[in-house]
């Protein structure tokens, strides 16, 4: 005769389904980027952060993501999103977060409003069919070939100007946001 499963839940485990749980679920990941919203951009914030053991201080949003311990499933994805794209580019993790915490606000309200989660997925897919065409449109070519040398250190003598190129990462300081980005004929002393 077969045994009739039991299932064990921790107390105060939320055992709701459907509707209310994928609500649950946008609500957590909101309340994570709303935390790491306020470290974006030039007047960004920092956080202090004590989980009992260490206190630490960050405006970076990789390093916030990390020193939470989270441990909501569905919130969890947003600290995957942050690692791969500090991962992948090495830069942009707050902003990857903050777009999809707008994301799922958006996609909150259409699930309140009565349509079906494979609806809306079908749609963000619909949209992200027509932005990657936008920026396919709008791209500039680029190709590796122009590069001629790379120079990962030495004397000036070794460096070449290359009109067009992009840097994995760059690191910045306080106040790297109000500084000049561009200077107009500039004059250069060697």
């Amino acid at each position: 005769m077969m045994q009739p499963q039991l299932v064990l839940l921790r107390e105060g485990t939320d055992t709701s389904q459907g509707k209310p749980q994928l609500i649950s679920n946008i609500n957590a990941c909101i309340n994570i980027v709303d935390t790491v919203k306020t470290t974006l951009g030039p007047c960004g914030m920092d956080k202090l952060i004590h989980n009992g053991r260490d206190v630490q201080i960050s405006n970076d949003g990789a390093t916030i993501m990390n020193l939470l311990e989270i441990v909501h499933p569905a919130a969890k994805c947003l600290v995957d999103i942050a690692k791969a794209q500090d991962n992948e580019v090495g830069d942009g993790t707050t902003s990857v977060v903050v777009l999809a915490g707008e994301l799922l606000k958006e996609a909150k309200q259409c699930v309140e409003d009565g349509i079906a989660p494979q609806t809306i997925i079908k749609s963000y897919r619909t949209a992200l069919g027509e932005a990657t065409k936008v920026l396919d449109r709008l791209s500039v070519p680029f190709s590796s070939q122009n590069v001629r040398k790379k120079v990962t250190g030495g004397s000036m003598r070794d460096s070449l100007l290359v009109d067009g190129v992009a840097f994995k990462k760059t690191f910045s300081y306080a106040g790297f946001e109000q500084q000049p980005k561009k200077f107009e004929n500039p004059k250069v002393l060697l």
